[in-house]
């Protein structure tokens, strides 16, 4: 029988709530109070806190705090990538992220959801990985929902809310985000 993390990981229905979750979720907490609070300066110490809360990330990551994360080990980056003030990752599985990408303020970027039923929703809720290319830059306020590809070279317009994927290359705006036009052409 699986665990509730395991069951999580693979994008299934999966209790929340479950001891070993809000046990690791309440590890990330301490990283995170001590990381947006205690250290808040880009330094070796905060630069030690990111290795211990995003180990799956490369170590040339900068993120500007305050920052939040559920766990953390489910975000993947490759080098060179930067978050700006306030982002939020509900990393309750893979957010895998290319190299030289750049997220602007605000940015939320979501796998976990619900089921539609209400009933149902009030005790559990399941995720779909996120998937972002290389050279990409993320507008601020922008929010990409669970299961969404963002192809490699794309610029996300600010305020965008990213619902689908979208192709390589592209500029894509609004709520839903569309692409308007392509780029490098």
């Amino acid at each position: 029988m699986k665990t509730e993390k395991e069951k999580m990981l693979d994008g299934e229905i999966y209790f929340a709530n479950d001891k070993v979750l809000m046990a690791e979720r309440l590890r990330v907490k301490k990283f995170l109070h001590r990381l947006n609070v205690t250290e808040y300066v880009v330094n070796g110490n905060s630069r030690n806190i990111l290795r211990e809360l995003l180990p799956n990330a490369h170590k040339k990551l900068y993120i500007e705090p305050p920052f939040h994360c559920d766990y953390g080990y489910n975000i993947y980056s490759g080098e060179n990538v930067f978050f700006n003030v306030n982002c939020v990752v509900l990393d309750t599985m893979k957010i895998e992220i290319g190299n030289n990408v750049f997220f602007g303020p605000n940015v939320h970027i979501y796998t976990a959801t619900h089921p539609l039923n209400a009933i149902e929703r009030r005790t559990v809720e399941f995720s779909k990985p996120v998937f972002i290319g290389n050279d990409c830059w993320i507008g601020g306020n922008t929010v990409i929902c669970p299961g969404v590809t963002i192809g490699d070279g794309c610029t996300i317009g600010a305020g965008s809310v990213v619902t689908k994927d979208i192709p390589a290359n592209s500029l894509a705006v609004g709520n839903p985000a569309k692409v308007i036009r392509k780029l490098n052409e």
